[in-house]
């Protein structure tokens, strides 16, 4: 495969930009390569510079649920540009999507748009620490909820990827008051709370974890989550960045029927535009400026051309409803995956939950941190360079999550099959 244009993209970005990236996974590092450059995608195809064709499965990292450049939310698009492309101003297309997700989301009254994820659970954090005056907050070991200085803790998606258990830079104030649970291990977070659950003011959690590959949680986890939260008075956050509208048109608590005090959104949400967005019942947004004390602002949130691709997204979801033809597909594959590695008799363990998957270089089953750290990710580095060869982007992380979009179809999806059967007769 000929990258020459890439590379000379990237030496040209590592000039300007640290790394040569604007985030630290798209570096390639961990699967021995240097960046694509990324020129244009349609539906669930991605073109490089070079010319090269992908069946992509990265979709951005989650938000393109429709595919590359849906027609119709690219016409939102064009149709909000035209209007001028941020006012510093509320507009009409920020109720729209404002209302579709409180209408989604039971729990969810009034919600605040931001820009990002990252900002969606800063916001969240601090308004939990103000609803209930604690400092202490809890998280788990392999979820990552964005780069605020207090979650960088134990952190999972990049942070894994480059071997970096957190971040320099995070002053021990803030790692004092970050408490760390074992993800599926409710034992863990009871004996958190024993200690100290009087001085916590939330607790927040993947309801799917996806940062450090997919790890589903077990119902009793997040029942025991919010029967040990509402004992010590401290507030439950699901951040839902990635789960969010992913399993259905909604959140992953409509599957399971649990209702958090705050709820995180980000990826789909924006249409593939950048987005974050935080809510919850209104006596606990309603502490939030300009009704309450606690300050949150961004000069670009509720930006009408994200705003409108994410009302547009939204739509189309609820409309056409595709998860059940997702879900199918994503079963499909992952099985005839499954086969593949069994024929070679090569350790595999695979996680799949509706439209998302990972694929673990493991004979371990996958259900908290420490089974996901057994993965070979020297082997799975193997696999990705012949399957990127081949024409199948996975992302370049044993740690990262794989999507199917709605865009996939079957051709899609037997012709990845034959090309992981090809990468693995050459790895084995």
């Amino acid at each position: 495969m000929n990258t020459s244009k890439s590379r000379e993209l990237f030496a040209s970005a590592e000039k300007y930009i640290p790394g040569g990236v604007n985030s630290p996974v798209r570096a390639f590092k961990s699967v021995g390569l240097k960046p694509l450059f990324i020129e244009k995608a349609s539906g669930y195809k991605t073109f490089d510079v070079d010319g090269n064709e992908f069946i992509d499965y990265v979709c951005s990292w989650g938000p393109l649920i429709l595919g590359h450049s849906h027609p119709q939310v690219v016409e939102s698009i064009c149709r909000a540009a035209e209007k001028g492309s941020s006012y510093g101003a509320p507009c009409q297309q920020e109720i729209e999507l404002a209302q579709l997700i409180c209408e989604a989301i039971p729990s969810i009254d009034l919600v605040r748009m931001v820009n990002s994820g990252t900002e969606a659970t800063m916001s969240a954090i601090r308004l939990a620490r103000a609803c209930t005056g604690r400092d202490k907050i809890v998280k788990f070991e392999g979820c990552y909820h964005g780069h605020a200085d207090s979650f960088l803790i134990k952190a999972g998606s990049g942070l894994l990827t480059s071997g970096v258990p957190n971040s320099p830079g995070v002053p021990e104030a803030f790692a004092n008051n970050t408490l760390v649970a074992r993800y599926n291990d409710i034992d863990s977070v009871e004996e958190v709370f024993e200690k100290s659950g009087h001085e916590i003011a939330a607790l927040i959690v993947e309801p799917v974890a996806g940062n450090m590959g997919l790890v589903p949680s077990r119902p009793e986890f997040l029942q025991g989550l919010r029967k040990i939260t509402e004992e010590y008075g401290s507030l439950l956050i699901f951040d839902e960045v990635i789960s969010g509208f992913r399993a259905c048109y909604g959140a992953y608590q409509n599957e399971i029927g649990i209702e958090p005090d705050l709820t995180t959104l980000g990826k789909i949400i924006g249409g593939g535009l950048p987005v974050g967005a935080f809510g919850g019942k209104r006596e606990v947004m309603e502490h939030i400026a300009p009704l309450g004390g606690v300050y949150q602002a961004g000069t670009l949130a509720g930006n009408p051309l994200a705003m409108a691709a994410g009302a547009e997204t939204l739509k189309i979801l609820k409309k056409e409803d595709p998860y059940d033809k997702m879900a199918k597909m994503c079963i499909f594959l992952t099985e005839k995956i499954k086969d593949v590695f069994a024929q070679r008799s090569i350790d595999c363990s695979i996680n799949r939950m509706a439209s998302m998957f990972s694929v673990f270089f493991t004979g371990n089953e996958v259900v908290d941190f420490e089974s996901v750290m057994t993965a070979d990710t020297e082997k799975y580095a193997l696999f990705y360079r012949e399957i990127l060869e081949r024409g199948v982007y996975f992302p370049p992380s044993q740690f990262e999550v794989c999507f199917v979009s709605s865009a996939h179809d079957l051709y899609a999806i037997e012709n990845t099959v034959k090309i992981v059967s090809e990468a693995l007769d050459k790895i084995s």
